[in-house]
């Protein structure tokens, strides 16, 4: 909750900027004033509303600080060396406008403004030092904190690249993502229709009965798609959708997938072992994805009569095999290349895994195994 809500204030902070610096003014105007309402020795002529209004013109500058941050700076130097020449008003134990304009300029703006804000500081704190107390102490602790404001505008400077590029990276990465998801639907999907719908001619001469069960698992895909897209736009549209809401499918559906592809006219095999319960939803979806896409190429390529699916799971290791009888690799050159075995890779590597795409047992048909370990419960709640 803590982390959360100084996320929000961040961003609450980013969307109105000027209420951050209208804010940030205020509170060194509370920090100018305490001078003026702390007592004063005897000695010391008493502290007058003029210095005191001399003061919230240094300040009232900040407030444009993020839109023109030399020239804020420039008024601020300007209407603080007016108050120490031309009225007697006490004293600052810190300049705060210098500073917090010292730090933006670092953090905002060009390499030519800082460099002109280095020089300018260099001439102006000993000007204001020999001015106020002609302290060789003063003049070190003032260098001290000017630069420390500089070095720090910089390491914020440096992090903000550092999130925007992170950012940037997390958008690629979200984008091949959803590119992968889309891929699989839709290959998967209309691999099958274009399957069915060629041998639809040939049934209705043949075996009408076989050309109605073709017709009703084109429509059966096409629906499954359908949804499948209408989940993924749905949790694309809604910024806050969790993980409960996400379009992943699980292994529970895998046997509905096979059956499709059996309508298609392929014999599929499905086996299990080891116990499939209680996987990760995203381990489990990137098997069912595997096992999807594998299938797509079966159907679309291999020529094949049957294949094999099997999901073992032996302790922390959860393995993906289908196997067809199909043609094998050399009949159908370029499959290796394609975006569904790529996508395979990337999908297993993401889980610490790998995907192998090659020929069968003895080189006859295609085999693509997917090895993926399965966390701990603690990893998981990690």
């Amino acid at each position: 909750m803590r982390i959360r809500g100084v996320g929000q204030a961040r961003e609450w902070g980013a969307a109105h900027p000027w209420a951050v610096d209208a804010g940030l003014a205020l509170l060194v105007q509370a920090a100018v004033t305490m001078p003026f309402v702390v007592p004063r020795p005897p000695e010391l002529e008493p502290a007058t509303w003029s210095a005191y209004g001399l003061t919230a013109l240094t300040v009232l500058p900040l407030v444009w600080r993020r839109r023109a941050p030399m020239a804020v700076l420039l008024a601020v130097l300007a209407t603080s060396t007016l108050y120490r020449l031309a009225l007697e008003g006490p004293g600052q134990p810190l300049p705060y406008q210098g500073l917090l304009c010292v730090y933006t300029i670092a953090v905002l703006a060009p390499p030519w403004q800082r460099a002109v804000t280095a020089g300018l500081l260099l001439v102006a704190v000993p000007v204001s030092v020999w001015l106020n107390t002609q302290s060789a102490r003063e003049l070190t602790f003032s260098l001290f904190v000017f630069a420390a404001a500089y070095v720090l505008g910089r390491l914020t400077d440096a992090r903000q690249r550092a999130h925007l590029v992170e950012a940037e990276r997390a958008a690629a990465r979200e984008r091949a993502r959803i590119a992968r998801e889309m891929h699989d639907i839709l290959s998967h999907a209309v691999s099958l229709m274009i399957v069915q719908a060629e041998a639809g001619p040939v049934a209705v001469r043949r075996a009408p009965e076989r050309a109605e069960a073709a017709f009703e698992a084109i429509s059966a895909t096409g629906r499954d798609a359908m949804d499948q897209l209408r989940r993924m736009l749905g949790v694309l549209r809604d910024e806050d959708s969790g993980d409960g809401r996400s379009p992943q499918p699980d292994l529970a559906e895998l046997p509905a997938l096979l059956d499709r592809v059996r309508a298609g006219g392929l014999d599929v095999r499905y086996e299990t072992s080891g116990g499939l319960a209680g996987l990760p939803a995203p381990l489990a979806a990137t098997a069912y994805r595997i096992a999807q896409e594998a299938l797509t190429n079966t159907v679309r390529h291999a020529r094949a009569r049957t294949a094999t699916v099997r999901i073992d799971r032996s302790g922390a290791l959860l393995t993906v095999l289908v196997r067809d009888d199909g043609r094998g690799p050399r009949a159908a050159p370029g499959r290796a290349a394609g975006h569904g075995l790529a996508g395979m890779r990337e999908r297993a590597a993401a889980h610490g895994g790998t995907a192998t795409a090659g020929p069968g047992p003895d080189g006859r048909g295609f085999e693509v195994r997917a090895e993926l370990p399965v966390p701990s419960p603690a990893e998981v709640g990690a």
